[in-house]
């Protein structure tokens, strides 16, 4: 079995895919609630305090924010290309952007930091 997490509409869920003999994959069975939005760590308020990380392996097809702007929940930060998909990478509170950290065509894996933002 696989484990993931991915983001539709800024709602991150987790979906778990098990292997068929042959190696191919079953349909994934999605958990039915949303996972929760990480939150900011306690003392907040410096640079880059909560880290904008990436759900899945692929390559940073579009950087939609710069450092400096003020994001909402949801919004739209970094766009993902993996398995053919853009996925869009989303801003998991209200805040602004202190760093982005990757450009467009960098190769990211699960869990790699995109941006941060406090």
């Amino acid at each position: 079995m696989k484990s993931y997490t991915i983001t539709v509409n800024g709602t991150a869920y987790d979906v778990v895919v098990e292997e068929r003999e042959g190696g191919a994959p079953a349909a994934p069975a999605v958990s039915a609630a949303p996972k929760a939005a990480p939150k900011q760590p306690a003392g907040g308020g410096s640079a880059g305090a909560v880290k904008v990380t990436a759900s899945v392996p692929g390559k940073v097809f579009k950087v939609e924010a710069k450092v400096g702007d003020t994001v909402k929940a949801g919004d739209t930060i970094v766009i993902l290309e993996s398995m053919k998909m853009e996925i869009p990478v989303v801003a998991p509170q209200d805040g602004t952007l202190a760093s982005i950290e990757v450009a467009v065509g960098d190769s990211v894996e699960n869990g790699d930091t995109l941006a941060s933002m406090n």
